[in-house]
């Protein structure tokens, strides 16, 4: 499991790093009309769905694993 969170967290870190350039004429005329908030809250939601997604189809498995042995 800290495996996993270790990984998520260098792959974040990452996302971050390549965000320090100059960014896209989108972003800006999306933060100038503040549609901005709402690309970023969709994101957000997206990511957390398949995160959780995830814990729930490892949980699913490690029990049938169990169930197995």
């Amino acid at each position: 499991m800290i495996k996993k969170i270790t990984i998520l967290l260098f792959l974040f870190l990452s996302l971050f790093a390549g965000a320090q350039t100059a960014g896209p004429e989108m972003a800006d005329a999306l933060r100038e009309n503040g549609k901005i908030n709402v690309v970023i809250s969709v994101i957000a939601i997206i990511f957390i769905c398949i995160v959780v997604f995830l814990v729930v189809i490892e949980r699913k498995i490690k029990k049938l694993e169990n169930k197995i042995k």
